[in-house]
């Protein structure tokens, strides 16, 4: 039967850098068939992106790889032992719980170790327990935990641990189960658009955080320099087939064409040759040989070769611009603040034709704020925004298409008219331009709420297309899209002769299509930086670090002296104020162990020298405590 094994002691041996295999696996919804005989493995440090196109089943794989989901045939054969963690696109969390419970309730094999440790000091007569807790303690550096899990959270900002999850957006709660998959510390890591709802700056933690771990992740992501930089493997799902590139992004595009080029040589030469044993089949008289009927067979596969076809259709992007004026988009003055935080202040500016604008800053400094209030969605607290009179805007929003329920892909299209104007006077039928935007006729019927998460940012952008904006606004345009539609979404941007807008934490995207920054810096103010995102990041690496954008460090204590101790000094005080007070626990169980009347002299000498042993170690750390305390007060 299909399912989800471990792998026998028996066959360890020969798989021993082997954690996983997908063997011919397949999943068909209906009569719609997914995928089918797809076998892969992952071993030990691969760091493997997984790649293929919208609706071709690659969340199905990342289910049924993590035991969430059963194949319809095959099986996923895992090794034993292996501890496996899953990032989900829609992950379960308890809404009732507080974000610190959330990591707490979770199934960490760290805290079932503290929970065993904490069981121990409680039967202060088990030493061997104790002993045995306090070492495994040691061993998965569980004292400094309540530190580490406050510092990822806070990288991710996460910084109210009361906060309820129910109140949480989804991209909080992506990054909480982020969170929560990385304090596992698997052996391997699965992970469904690990980058989405992340900004920058936390994107390129995780980056240095993947690349300098031994991690072995399996992941889907469209983000091309997050693949480059981390990956060591490529694993590409294309016409029904796997193929494996061992290397990264920029070696996968180099290897890939190289393949689709030998098909093509291939498949041009089987065309010849069909047209040769064709002929030969029109001459040949009804009675044949043995020979003939096996030259017979051979034809027909060769007849099969030949009028095989790449379903290589890619989106077709194109609209008619309506005219744009001299006057397009003006900020006068414009503030904004919400409650104390001030996002933007008198801000200036008049966008020009041809514009092409990127946004960038970290999560809350009001990018989308910013864009709300170009769209008039909001107002400003003062100044004003003035659009000039043949503008006419085209948002794209993060919260993406709005699913009703029952309603069809076709109906979506046909709200804007049976038939869609497009450029020299031409037209097209609702039908076409879904065709061209890749949903074949029988897609077109499909209930909306049934699409892929990527097929449905497709059908979204259409709708923002179609409507033939002169000032596009795109917000995070990238998410949930594939590889082939992000490259030709960026070819149509490249040519848009209006104004564009981009929000977006794909810095490929981002190099490619824009020509100047807005830089959000957080502290109330917007710097306009001339150039893409690798020169800004490279202009931000020159300058002297003061002037850096630094990642907020976790402090040991409220005063900013504590960011003059190093890392490691810091690390060190704070596993220091951990370890001390749970010396003194122990020290406190062992000394309520000498009231026992019952006690032999023997085992009072072994307590003693317990004991003794304890306070030598406890004096140590205290005296190192006070030497870290002193340079801090000092300093």
């Amino acid at each position: 039967m299909p399912g989800f094994l471990a792998i026998s002691p028996s066959l360890q041996k020969s798989r021993e850098l082997n954690y996983l295999n997908a063997e011919n696996i397949a999943k068909s919804y209906g009569e719609r068939n997914l995928f089918e005989n797809l076998s892969f493995s992952i071993h030990k440090d691969d760091k493997i992106a997984f790649v293929a196109k919208n609706g071709a089943g690659k969340t199905n794989i990342l289910n049924i790889l993590s035991g969430q989901m059963q194949p319809d045939a095959g099986q996923v054969v895992m090794r034993k032992g292996i501890r496996l963690a899953f990032l989900d696109q829609e992950p379960k969390l308890g809404a009732n719980l507080s974000i610190e419970e959330a990591i707490l309730a979770a199934d960490l094999p760290i805290l079932k170790v503290i929970q065993t440790y904490e069981k121990a000091l409680e039967s202060s007569e088990d030493t061997e327990a104790y002993q045995a807790a306090f070492e495994a303690m040691d061993s998965q550096n569980a004292w400094d935990f309540d530190a580490r899990y406050k510092e990822l959270l806070s990288r991710l900002k996460l910084q109210d641990l009361d906060q309820k999850v129910a109140s949480l957006s989804g991209g909080q709660k992506k990054r909480l189960a982020l969170a929560i998959a990385l304090l596992q510390q698997p052996d391997l890591l699965i992970l469904d658009e690990p980058t989405n709802h992340l900004d920058l700056e936390m994107i390129e933690w995780l980056e240095n955080h993947f690349k300098e771990t031994e991690l072995t992740i399996f992941m889907v992501t469209h983000d091309r320099y997050f693949i480059d930089r981390v990956c060591n493997r490529i694993i590409e799902l294309d016409e029904g087939s796997i193929y494996t590139y061992n290397g990264n992004y920029a070696y996968f595009v180099e290897k890939k064409q190289e393949r689709l080029d030998i098909e093509a040589a291939e498949l041009s030469k089987t065309k010849q040759l069909y047209k040769k044993e064709l002929e030969w089949m029109r001459r040949q008289p009804k009675a044949r040989t043995t020979k003939s009927k096996s030259r017979i067979d051979d034809f027909h596969e060769i007849k099969s070769k030949a009028h095989k076809r790449r379903q290589d259709h890619v989106v077709q992007l194109e609209l008619q611009m309506e005219r744009l004026g001299s006057k397009i988009i003006e900020f006068h003055n414009v503030s904004k603040a919400f409650e104390a935080k001030e996002l933007f202040k008198d801000f200036d500016y008049v966008f020009k034709k041809g514009e092409r604008v990127g946004l960038i800053g970290q999560n809350g400094s009001g990018k989308s704020t910013f864009l709300n209030i170009l769209t008039k969605s909001i107002h400003p607290d003062s100044g004003k925004v003035v659009l000039g009179d043949t503008v006419k805007l085209g948002y794209y929003t993060q919260s993406g298409i709005t699913i009703n329920p029952g309603q069809k892909v076709i109906e979506v299209i046909k709200a804007y008219g049976d038939y869609i104007p497009l450029t020299k006077g031409k037209q097209i039928s609702a039908q076409q331009l879904l065709e061209r935007f890749l949903f074949d006729r029988k897609k077109q019927y499909d209930f909306v709420e049934k699409l892929s998460g990527g097929e449905q940012k497709r059908l979204y952008l259409c709708t923002v297309l179609i409507q033939n904006p002169n000032v596009l606004i795109l917000d995070e345009p990238t998410n949930d899209l594939d590889i082939v539609t992000l490259n030709v979404l960026e070819n149509f941007l490249l040519d848009y002769p209006g104004v564009l807008i981009v929000v977006s934490h794909d810095r490929y995207f981002m190099d490619k299509i824009v020509d100047h920054l807005f830089v959000f810096k957080g502290d109330g103010s917007i710097q306009d930086f001339p150039g893409n995102y690798s020169d800004y990041r490279a202009y931000e690496s020159s300058q002297p670090s003061s002037n850096k954008t630094t990642t907020p460090k976790v402090k040991v204590s409220n005063s900013s002296n504590a960011e003059k101790l190093s890392f490691n000094e810091q690390k060190e005080f704070r596993n220091l104020e951990s370890k001390i007070r749970s010396l003194e626990l122990d020290k406190k169980a062992l000394e309520t162990k000498f009231n026992d009347p019952e006690l032999s002299q023997e085992a009072i000498n072994e307590l003693s020298s317990q004991l003794e042993l304890l306070i030598d170690d406890l004096n140590t750390k205290e005296l190192r405590w006070f030497e870290l305390a002193e340079k801090y007060e000092s300093q």
